[in-house]
């Protein structure tokens, strides 16, 4: 199943080639600078990648967020596993579901932040279109799961949260959550199938033309992307505190932001997998939003970060 899909990715990858090859060719005849070409062609070139890979992730939104919200729900004493796992597949909504599962007290506070931890935002989508650093994905996605399944089961154990939560209560449908794009959550419209893709895929690519026209820029002044790294403390075990601080904020140009400094080589393993960890995106405006006392959501928080940088420092050291 892998093989065949990385196979149809590098035939999309050489059509997509074939096609921008006329918009390449146009752009680098314009008196433009090297590095702002490159930026230009390297985030159009993503476009269609990123729409297929989103009108994908909505169809099994549209399908299946139902069945994933209860199946997180009734879980149990297995929910930081439901939860990380389903947390792992590239979505916009789940960390929303979960922060609002909480504040009605259907998941534990272990299942949440095993969910917060393992969530990717918009790290995978942007790794899928780059076909040359597919080989990432999986590494990425293996370590937030395992820090998101261990951490998970240790908070519940310490806190004394493994008992039943299956509860008769049902969510409440009225209250409609949303994700980004502004697109309903729980109550997913067919036209959502078309529209939202379009929109997410034009609001990634204004981030990822805009990050990648930095990245480049800065390339360009330092001489070079074999020198990117020292800018930002590369290897260094600070690094993996400065990305989870900086993941915390729940905006999904941030985890695009990380991804893109890591597939440049500018930060490493451990850092990146400390920006993600703790980029849980709206689900954590949602529980600062709804979550009561405020005392608990700060709790939350500061736990996600402590654990995101632990574990992006731990990498780091091990790697260096």
């Amino acid at each position: 199943m892998q093989t065949i899909f990385i196979k149809f990715v590098s035939v999309l990858n050489n059509i997509n080639e074939c096609i921008f090859k006329p918009i390449d060719l146009y752009l680098e005849s314009l008196p433009f600078a090297e590095w702002l070409v490159d930026a230009i062609k390297d985030s159009l070139h993503m476009l269609p990648f990123l729409f297929f890979i989103f009108v994908l992730i909505e169809c099994i939104e549209y399908f299946y967020s139902d069945k994933m919200t209860q199946l997180a729900k009734y879980s149990s004493k297995a929910g930081p596993l439901a939860g990380s796992l389903l947390a792992s597949f590239p979505q916009c909504g789940f960390s929303v579901i979960a922060s609002t599962l909480y504040t009605k007290k259907l998941i534990t506070k272990g299942t949440l932040i095993a969910v917060f931890l393992s969530t990717s935002d918009e790290a995978i989508p942007v790794i899928l279109s780059y076909p040359s650093k597919m080989y990432l994905i999986v590494p990425i996605i293996l370590t937030k799961v395992a820090i998101g399944i261990i951490a998970g089961y240790l908070i519940d154990f310490l806190l004394d949260q493994f008992k039943d939560s299956n509860s008769e209560e049902k969510i409440d449908i009225t209250e409609v959550d949303k994700g980004c794009c502004k697109h309903h959550i729980h109550q997913p419209r067919k036209r959502d199938l078309i529209i939202h893709p379009i929109e997410h895929t034009v609001n990634v690519f204004v981030f990822i033309l805009i990050i990648t026209l930095g990245l480049n820029f800065l390339i360009h002044q330092i001489g070079g992307e074999e020198n990117l790294g020292q800018y930002f403390m590369c290897n260094s075990v600070f690094q993996p505190i400065i990305t989870g601080i900086v993941g915390l904020i729940p905006n999904c140009a941030i985890s695009i932001a990380i991804t893109l400094l890591y597939i440049k080589g500018a930060i490493g393993f451990g850092s990146v997998i400390s920006g993600l960890c703790s980029s849980a995106g709206l689900g954590l405006l949602v529980l600062l939003k709804k979550n009561t006392p405020f005392k608990d959501t700060s709790k939350i928080i500061l736990m996600l970060l402590a654990i995101s940088i632990f574990f992006g420092v731990l990498i780091q050291s091990i790697y260096n």
